[in-house]
C-alpha cells in the first residue's frame, strides 16, 4: 500500500483511478473527483474541500476526517465504504451506494443525504438539518441514532432502529418492513401509508400519527399529549401504556390502552371492515 503523508492536492482528478493508498494528514483542496474510480483507499486525519471525492470507489475507509461544506455530494455510486469519527458539514452525501458503515460520525447539514442506498449500518451518529434523510434506502440498521430533519426514511424498506431519537415530520412515510425499538419519534403525520411497521416500547408525539397503515403493530408504546386522531384508516394490533388523546376510525384489528382514551371517534366515514376492537 502506498503511503501518502502530509500532502495537499487540488485540480481535476488528482488521484483518479489510484488504488491501495493510505492517505494520512492529506488535504484535498477545491477540486472535483479527486478519488474517483479508485479502490482500496484508507484516509486518516484528512480534510476534504472538493466535490465528488469518493465516486465510483470500491472499498474505502475514512477515519477522524473532515468534509467541509464545499465538499458536497462527495460519496456517490460507491461500494463498501466506512466512516469513523468523521465530521461532515455538507449536504447530499451518499447516493446510490451499497455497503455503508458509519460509527461516531456527526453530520451538521445532512439535507438530501443517503438516497437510494442499501446495506447501511450506523452506530452513534447524529444528523442535523436533515430533511429527506434516507429516502428510498433499504436494508438499514441504526443504533443510538439522532436526527433533526423532516421526512426521514420515506419509502425506505427493511429498516431496524434501536435506542434512537427521531425529530422528524412525516417520518417513515410509505415505508415497508420497519421495526423500531426503545426510541422516541416526534413529528406530525408519522408513518402514513406504512406497511408492516412495528414499534416496540417507543414514545410517539405529533398530531395524527400512524394513519393509513397496513399491518401496524405497537407493543407497550406511549403517546404524547399532542398525538391526537391516531390510527385513522389503519389495520393494527396495539398495546399502549398511559393516556391517548384521541383515536379516529381505525379500520380493523385491536387496540388495548392501559390507561384512558380522551376521545374515540367512530363516524360515518369509517372504512370496512370497520371491526377494530378498542379496549381502554
Amino acid at each position: 500500500m502506498t503511503h501518502i503523508l502530509n500532502q495537499e492536492f487540488g485540480g481535476e482528478r488528482p488521484l483518479y483511478c489510484e488504488h491501495d493508498l493510505l492517505l494520512e494528514d492529506v488535504t484535498i483542496h477545491l477540486s472535483e473527483s479527486s478519488l474517483k474510480e479508485t479502490h482500496n483507499i484508507e484516509a486518516k486525519h484528512c480534510t476534504f474541500e472538493g466535490k465528488y471525492v469518493f465516486w465510483e470507489c470500491r472499498h474505502f475507509h475514512v477515519l477522524d476526517s473532515l468534509f467541509v461544506p464545499s465538499s458536497r455530494s462527495s460519496l456517490w455510486y460507491s461500494e463498501d465504504g466506512t466512516l469513523e469519527r468523521c465530521q461532515v458539514d455538507c449536504p447530499k452525501m451518499f447516493r446510490r451506494m451499497k455497503g455503508i458503515r458509519l460509527t461516531d460520525c456527526t453530520f451538521s447539514d445532512a439535507q438530501e443525504t443517503l438516497w437510494d442506498c442499501s446495506d447501511v449500518e450506523m452506530t452513534r451518529c447524529s444528523f442535523e438539518n436533515a430533511d429527506y434523510l434516507g429516502m428510498h434506502t433499504t436494508d438499514v440498521r441504526l443504533t443510538d441514532f439522532r436526527i433533526n430533519g423532516n421526512y426521514a426514511f420515506q419509502y425506505g424498506k427493511n429498516i431496524e432502529i434501536h435506542n434512537s431519537l427521531l425529530n422528524s415530520k412525516d417520518a417513515l412515510w410509505e415505508s415497508e418492513n420497519v421495526t423500531v425499538y426503545d426510541s422516541e419519534i416526534n413529528g406530525e403525520y408519522l408513518a402514513w401509508y406504512a406497511k408492516n411497521l412495528r414499534l416496540v416500547r417507543c414514545h410517539i408525539t405529533g398530531e395524527q400519527p400512524l394513519c393509513y397503515c397496513e399491518n401496524l403493530v405497537l407493543e407497550d408504546c406511549t403517546f404524547g399529549d399532542d398525538a391526537n386522531l391516531a390510527f385513522e384508516y389503519s389495520t393494527l394490533r396495539a398495546t399502549i401504556k398511559g393516556h391517548v388523546v384521541s383515536i379516529k376510525n381505525p379500520t380493523s384489528g385491536s387496540i388495548q390502552v392501559e390507561g384512558e382514551v380522551g376521545e374515540i371517534i367512530i363516524d360515518e366515514n369509517q372504512k370496512a371492515p370497520a371491526d377494530c376492537v378498542i379496549q381502554a
